[in-house]
């Protein structure tokens, strides 16, 4: 068990001007418990949109991470792995929960634009991210080893 900041992403950590590579604040702890450190990294591969995904997938981004020199998924949880010093052998199960999660996430937002509680015309395309989140979800489970 470790702390689980549960939404880590990059629009919730501040980096030092100077060395872009150096995170000096971490934003957004109210949903933060205690937990298996490796349901943090799946929520934030949720997120994560690779240059080769498709383009589908492509409009979700959100953040940078499809940008020349930034890391695969995959590449991503091995580095995690290597720095954490956890094994991972099988990581569908947290990615597959991260998009999982993802999906409760978009849909709680659409509900709200929906009903006009919101008026931010981004949140009208959710209710087709959802279908896709569920698509990819199933990818992943089809192609698990486990």
């Amino acid at each position: 068990s470790s702390i689980v900041h549960n939404d880590y992403r990059f629009d919730n950590v501040i980096l030092d001007p100077d060395q872009p590579m150096q995170i000096i604040g971490v934003l957004d702890w109210e949903l933060t418990t205690i937990g298996d450190p490796l349901m943090d990294l799946g929520n934030t591969l949720a997120y994560w949109i690779e240059a080769n995904d498709p383009a589908p997938v492509q409009l979700m981004r959100r953040q940078p991470s499809h940008a020349p020199g930034m890391l695969t998924r995959r590449e991503f949880v091995d580095y995690y792995a290597e720095r954490s010093g956890i094994q991972i052998d099988n990581f569908d199960f947290y990615y597959t929960y991260g998009l999982f999660r993802l999906a409760g996430i978009v849909q709680q937002i659409y509900y709200r634009f929906f009903h006009g509680q919101t008026q931010d015309k981004r949140f009208a395309q959710f209710i087709h991210t959802n279908t896709l989140l569920e698509h990819m979800s199933l990818q992943v489970i089809d192609k698990s080893s486990l």
